[in-house]
């Protein structure tokens, strides 16, 4: 049981005084084994899936829920690791048992997030034939429905590693789709592809709105050299970085119409250690610009974030990575302020919210998908910064 109970603890506990940094191969090396075991922990071998999170109620673990889409990625994330780490996590079943369930999955599945993560973790573990993953993946119509921006960016990512998919035309109208999205002003992608919508939120997209494109474009540049991927893939890869926290921060939320940050927090721990990593190799595996100095900033506030006093979201008692720093402020209220004031004018902020609702709380729980683009992200064939 792990003796945290406040951010001060977390601090106590991960053993980080926030003065420095180690290397990312010395904190990466550090992560993977923590990964395994949690892990460990949120297979469910009876349902061949894994949990939707492990979550601290009362000083206690307790898994809940199942995910097909993070047991997806997850997979993708298993087929770089050794076999003995995958016989670690999985005990008696392979990666095709566990495809086999994801199969099952995508059958009933209408979503085109689930459905694409099934079909790259397919192709990733190298399921025979997938000719079931490709033909409901175009069923879904990634190429002109509406869709949230992320799952449309998992498509093409699907599409792209998957090399023997005979879906080039629809490949190409998907990239088309993505960067005719792409705002050229602001260098940042929207949160819906289709139907924004009219809402206060309509001009908000977030930090998962603008990785996944960049590694799903550098991907497909990679596969058909369409120069223009890579330049919105480089453009919005430029901007975020630009906009990065002082201290390694990945912000949340970006205003599509200028590029600028809404509203910082939270942070998550998956978009420093994983998910900026994933999207900034892709890019520079592509042949885009280096940002390594911005990955290590990342993965130094994971190491020692200010707003716990220099404390850790690495949590050596418990034995997970915890899942974010929030601000403490009752249900999402700053976000809700923020992209308000924004819609009105685009200059426009609430003052005053990093005083009244501080940047102090720590959401005391983990999920595999987390881990599992942590290990796709760091996988062996990736020069680390």
């Amino acid at each position: 049981m792990s003796n945290v109970g406040s951010a001060v603890g977390v601090a106590a506990s991960a053993g980080a005084t926030g003065k420095s940094a180690p290397g990312a191969a010395e904190l990466i090396s550090r992560l993977r084994p923590i990964a395994i075991r949690s892990l460990r922990r949120m297979y469910a071998p009876q349902e061949k899936l894994f949990v939707f999170r492990l979550r601290r109620q009362s000083g206690v673990i307790v898994r809940q829920g199942l995910s097909p889409r993070y047991t997806a990625i997850t997979l993708i994330g298993l087929a770089e690791a050794d076999d003995s780490v995958r016989a670690s996590i999985l005990g008696e079943h392979g990666l095709h048992d566990v495809c086999e369930r994801l199969k099952q999955e995508a059958g009933r599945s209408q979503n085109l997030g689930d459905v694409a993560l099934i079909t790259w973790a397919a192709q990733a573990v190298g399921y025979p034939d997938r000719r079931w993953a490709w033909q409901k993946l175009m069923s879904l119509r990634p190429h002109d429905a509406a869709h949230p921006t992320v799952e449309a960016a998992w498509a093409l990512a699907a599409l792209c590693v998957d090399r023997e998919a005979p879906c080039a035309r629809q490949r190409e109208q998907l990239a088309q789709r993505l960067l005719g999205s792409f705002s050229r002003r602001a260098h940042v992608f929207p949160h819906v592809l289709g139907d924004p919508g009219k809402g206060l939120r309509a001009h908000v997209a977030c930090f998962a709105d603008q990785v996944y494109p960049i590694h799903a474009l550098s991907h497909y540049f990679m596969l058909a050299g369409e120069r223009a991927a890579l330049q919105a893939a480089e453009a919005c890869a430029g901007q975020i970085c630009r906009l990065q926290g002082d201290a390694g921060q990945w912000w949340w939320h970006y205003d599509y119409r200028t590029g600028d940050v809404v509203e910082g927090y939270p942070v998550y721990a998956i978009h420093q250690d994983a998910m900026a990593p994933m999207a900034l190799f892709a890019l520079r595996q592509a042949g885009g610009a280096d940002f390594s100095k911005e990955l290590e900033k990342g993965l130094a506030w994971l190491e020692g974030c200010p707003e716990l006093g220099g404390g850790s979201l690495i949590d050596v008692d418990a034995d997970l990575v915890w899942r974010k720093v929030a601000r403490r402020e009752p249900a999402k209220l700053s976000r809700a302020l923020q992209a308000g004031a924004s819609r009105l004018h685009s200059a426009l902020r609430v003052p005053g919210t990093d005083v009244a609702f501080p940047a102090t709380a720590v959401d005391y729980e983990d999920r595999p998908y987390h881990l599992g683009w942590l290990f796709y992200a760091w996988r062996e064939n990736h020069r680390q910064p």
